[in-house]
């Protein structure tokens, strides 16, 4: 695949090394470790990024692989997050970036946060004011400068297998892990969970956001950081999570997005998903796809060659381990993503033939199948509106 140039680019000789660590006093959770790591100059000055990491315990000589954790709106650095990745048998890192430190002792989701005195810009929706400001002094440049040092500084861990690291972002996490996915080439996989590009095109901030702000600055926000600007260039296995009636990044948002990169795609989308940092980690089909990649297990079954004559509808499936159950999910509504009401039906799949087959109710005008696994785990087509299956 061909595309353009990317409209930023970062130093990656320099990210892509062990970032220099410093204390962080006063911050402690159980079996992680708390520290900061020297982050982007910042208005001429240095910054450092507070960050939550784990390693868990291995035998001598052994290696694990490990994740890059990213948040989103209202969050920080969690080490509920870095836990629940350990136990899985990963090494893994959650940065705040925002230039803020968590709350003690429970880390909340919601700010706000309380910022620290070496913090860089502030953001998520505060980076659309900055659109003006040099590029290296604006949100999204420092918090994909994050990851990828983050990155680095997790890759230098003893233990931790450099070859075997992805990573996963929720909401606005997900908008950034849409953008590291084109830029850092040592990650073997992302999982984007909500967050997508074209952002100008359809998203709660383009309704919300963007009418309240000059246009000219509007523009250049999403000439530099929309994430449909960055994901052509990434080639590694990418695992889309989200649900129908996301507000922040609608369907029609997300199916543009995954349809950029170059590499082996796979989406996971259920009827109404919650919105939030413990629904966004929750998901199975996260770990079971990062394992799949970087431990050798059972991938998620996949779903290909879906199409429609009349009202039937059909795809193919190619099924690691058994399918326990099928569905058809449709809507009759139009207009805003958000506010469609979804229904779900069963739906006929045949394991010997790998072919998932399902009749459309009437009216309907949206449509997409799903398949479970024996470990709970869902797989997704794209969504096809009718007429444009």
């Amino acid at each position: 695949m061909t595309t353009a140039p990317p409209p930023v680019t970062w130093d990656l000789p320099r990210l892509c090394a062990p970032p220099a660590v410093f204390p962080a006093p006063g911050f402690s959770a159980p079996e992680v470790r708390a520290l900061f790591y020297e982050g982007a100059p910042y208005r001429g000055r240095p910054t450092r990024v507070f960050a939550w990491l784990g390693v868990p315990a291995l035998p001598p000589g052994e290696s694990c692989p490990a994740m890059v954790l990213l948040h989103g709106g209202g969050g920080t650095a969690f080490d509920e997050w870095v836990r629940r990745w350990n136990r899985r048998g990963y090494a893994a890192i959650a940065m705040d970036l925002c230039g803020c430190v968590p709350a003690q002792p429970v880390v909340r989701d919601g700010g706000p946060h309380a910022r620290h005195e070496h913090g860089g810009p502030a953001g998520w929706s505060a980076s659309f004011d900055q659109a003006a400001d040099p590029i290296e002094d604006q949100w999204i440049y420092h918090a994909v400068a994050a990851g990828l040092a983050g990155h680095s500084l997790l890759a230098a861990q003893p233990g931790v297998d450099a070859e075997r690291i992805g990573v996963t972002g929720i909401s606005w996490g997900g908008y950034l892990t849409s953008i590291v996915a084109g830029v850092d080439p040592r990650l073997r996989g992302a999982a984007p969970v909500y967050g997508c590009g074209f952002i100008g095109e359809d998203s709660y901030m383009k309704d919300q956001d963007f009418p309240a702000r000059p246009a000219a600055d509007v523009r250049r926000w999403l000439e530099l950081w929309d994430p449909a600007h960055y994901l052509g260039r990434a080639a590694l296995p990418m695992c889309w999570v989200s649900g129908t009636n996301d507000f922040a990044f609608p369907l029609s948002a997300l199916k543009r997005s995954y349809q950029l990169p170059a590499g082996p795609r796979t989406l996971c989308l259920r009827i109404e998903m919650p919105h939030s940092h413990v629904d966004g980690w929750a998901p199975a089909e996260i770990g079971v796809f990062m394992d799949s990649l970087l431990l050798g297990g059972a991938p998620l079954p996949r779903l290909h060659d879906h199409g429609t004559d009349g009202r039937a509808v059909w795809a193919r499936c190619d099924a690691p381990l058994p399918i326990t159950h099928a569905e058809l999910c449709c809507t009759r509504a139009l207009g805003h993503w958000a506010d469609r009401k979804w229904q779900s039906y069963p739906a006929q799949y045949d394991a010997d033939a790998g072919c998932l087959t399902a009749t459309l109710p009437p009216r309907a005008t949206v449509w997409f199948l799903n398949v479970y696994d024996e470990r709970g785990c869902v797989a997704s087509t794209p969504h096809a509106e009718i007429g444009n299956a």
